[in-house]
């Protein structure tokens, strides 16, 4: 049976599977769902409505017996499917150090980025001010990983491509990185790179300019 990848073309978290599928050399068959200019996944595909009925969102996964959603659970799937490929760190105290590093991009970043969603015309704004301090706090948190490291767990791993991808996001958003985290920005252009990452996320860039919509500074290829 083919393994079969649901996403969106603006799906940071769809983004994130197909990164790990790609690195792992995974044989993938990726479905693009609907999407509307008001950012929504509209109409729902029956595939995910079937696998996810609750939240109704990208990425799912379909393979063999196995239907799995969330970006997180389908990384630990991959990883336990193909493990010669590994993207988790060796020793149990390496993976757990980047496992919580994955969550803190998706649990303790992220959600500041999603703050500046909609401020984009009022980024003196309290709010839009507040989300940008709490974005650099965390930048300078990586920047300091990175002083005895090339990625941030240690080896390339799971974790480096979610901070990534949730990186993008806070760009396009006006919360990027600056001349403060040094090591940070190189680490951005060790990832971005990646065949694999630039499979995903140069696609996702002229989506977006396709829509007239504004492309990161170090995305304009």
């Amino acid at each position: 049976m083919t393994t079969h990848i649901y996403s969106g073309p603006l799906s940071m978290f769809g983004a994130k599977v197909e990164i790990a599928a790609r690195e792992k050399g995974v044989p993938f068959e990726l479905v693009m769902v609907p999407f509307t200019k008001d950012d929504a996944y509209e109409p729902k595909h029956p595939e995910v409505l079937r696998v996810n009925p609750v939240k109704q969102q990208v990425p799912v996964l379909v393979d063999d017996e196995v239907s799995l959603f969330d970006s997180t659970q389908i990384f630990e799937y991959l990883e336990d499917r193909y493990p010669s490929l590994a993207l988790w760190p060796e020793g149990i105290a390496g993976r757990a150090r980047a496992r919580q590093l994955e969550q803190k991009s998706d649990e303790v970043f992220f959600p500041n980025v999603i703050k500046l969603f909609g401020l984009q015309h009022d980024m003196q704004s309290a709010a839009a001010v507040a989300a940008c301090a709490g974005c650099a706090r965390f930048y300078e948190e990586m920047e300091g990983l990175l002083a005895t490291r090339e990625y941030l767990a240690g080896p390339y791993s799971f974790a480096d491509i979610a901070f990534y991808m949730a990186y993008v996001f806070a760009d396009r958003k006006g919360a990027g990185m600056t001349d403060a985290t040094p090591r940070l920005l190189a680490w951005r252009t060790r990832v971005g790179d990646r065949p694999a990452v630039r499979a995903v996320v140069d696609p996702m860039m002229r989506f977006l300019a396709s829509e007239g919509r504004g492309v990161p500074a170090f995305l304009q290829r």
